[in-house]
């Protein structure tokens, strides 16, 4: 028998609290860049081990560092005049019975290929420099890797945590970015960066968004241009929001924003991410697994993006607690809120952790009993299919940050 434990949770539901508090830093925020850097190296890598020698093999590329440059943006123009850093590091195995692969290229690879991919307006090989520094994994680790078992074991004692459903606020904040930074948006809207970020508060009734977007300079022609995209931006963004709430909705662009005529000071960037000219980034640093920075939530401090993902539990148990959250509130009528928190020891199966326990606040027509044994029957079918997390994760299927 699997420690899966179901009971009650003491607290108001999300909706109900009067404040709350929801943040996404954007594909291009130099946070997320490092996550989604460090995210697809792990991929390829996983990718290449099971080219090459059947299985993935042990590694961890989540230490990714951005270091940032210096730009000369203006109006109509700019130029980068220090390309930004970006290191990787970590650990990974290039040798398997003198079969070897080549790390380092493969890190470089696919790095810049996701810099080119999501960072539309960087030229990766002008304005950015890419240095790999893997190294190779402790021997007792490829053994955990290696063994016939069918199940990994372990390979720390952590936590991950998850929860279902997203409230109003925290659908409005991520669904904002993922409009902003759409592809058909950017067609409409070149002025538009991938560096957005939105702060979501919802006070009682109303909602306020605060969203820093970096507009790119050769597509803005001078202040006006900005100050009329930045608010036709605004209109778009109330008219999304209003699609998921009826409560009050109020938002501000660019607050830091200042119009005078003869010096303006304004967002503007040549790239589209604030890493060309002063923020640095980390992995692990901003959103968590699921997209989101939520206070008011069960939230872990792991960096998800690049750790390995075969028994790497800071990874597994925070996608796994998400994904059961969601299937269960999706599938058990009654479920109003649902929390889950998943703990592992160091050297266990990973589909036999110490605890996975849910908290649900159940509608008031139904008590905790009567759901208790649908709730517990999808935990124990995703512990006993955890495999799928590893499956979703390689094939890119499941978003870390």
């Amino acid at each position: 028998m699997r420690n899966i434990i179901v009971e009650e949770l003491i607290q108001k539901p999300i909706e109900k609290q009067e404040i709350e508090i929801v943040e996404r830093k954007g594909i291009g925020h130099p946070d997320s860049i490092s996550d989604g850097i460090a995210e697809s190296v792990s991929r390829a890598l996983s990718e290449t081990y099971i080219e090459k020698f059947g299985g993935v093999l042990h590694h961890n590329t989540d230490e990714v560092q951005i270091t940032a440059g210096e730009s000369f943006p203006v109006f109509g123009g700019g130029e980068i005049i220090k390309p930004m850093d970006i290191l990787l590091t970590g650990r990974g195995i290039s040798e398997i019975d003198g079969t070897k692969i080549g790390v380092d290229r493969i890190a470089i690879t696919a790095a810049k290929e996701y810099l080119k991919e999501n960072i539309l307006n960087l030229d990766v090989e002008t304005s950015t420099v890419v240095e790999c520094k893997i190294g190779h994994g402790s021997g007792d680790l490829v053994h955990v890797f290696g063994r016939k078992d069918s199940v990994p074991s372990s390979n720390d004692t952590s936590f991950g945590v998850g929860y279902a459903p997203f409230s109003e606020t925290e659908k409005i904040v991520m669904e904002t970015e993922h409009l902003l930074n759409s592809r058909d948006f950017k067609k409409k809207y070149p002025e538009i960066g991938e560096d957005i970020k939105v702060m979501g508060l919802r006070d009682d009734d109303k909602i306020t968004l605060t969203i820093a977007i970096a507009m790119i300079s050769q597509y803005t022609d001078d202040l006006d241009h900005y100050i009329s995209v930045r608010d036709e931006v605004k209109g778009k963004v109330l008219d999304l929001a209003a699609k998921f709430t009826d409560r009050e909705i109020e938002a501000f662009i660019n607050t830091a924003d200042s119009f005078d005529k003869d010096n303006p000071s304004v967002y503007l960037t040549v790239t589209g991410t604030s890493a060309e000219m002063g923020d640095d980034g980390s992995v692990g640093r901003g959103n968590r697994a699921n997209g989101l920075i939520t206070p008011n939530r069960p939230m872990s401090m792991e960096a998800t993006s690049g750790k390995n993902p075969i028994n790497h539990v800071g990874k597994i148990y925070n996608l796994l607690s998400n994904e059961m959250a969601k299937e269960i509130t999706e599938k058990v009528e009654g479920v109003q809120q649902i929390h889950i928190m998943t703990l592992s020891q160091i050297g266990k199966p990973i589909d036999q952790p110490k605890a996975c326990t849910a908290q649900i606040i159940t509608e008031k027509e139904c008590s905790l009993n009567s759901v208790c044994a649908d709730v517990e029957g999808i935990m124990d079918s995703w512990l006993e299919n955890i495999s799928q997390i590893t499956q979703m994760l390689v094939e890119g299927k499941l978003r870390t940050f």
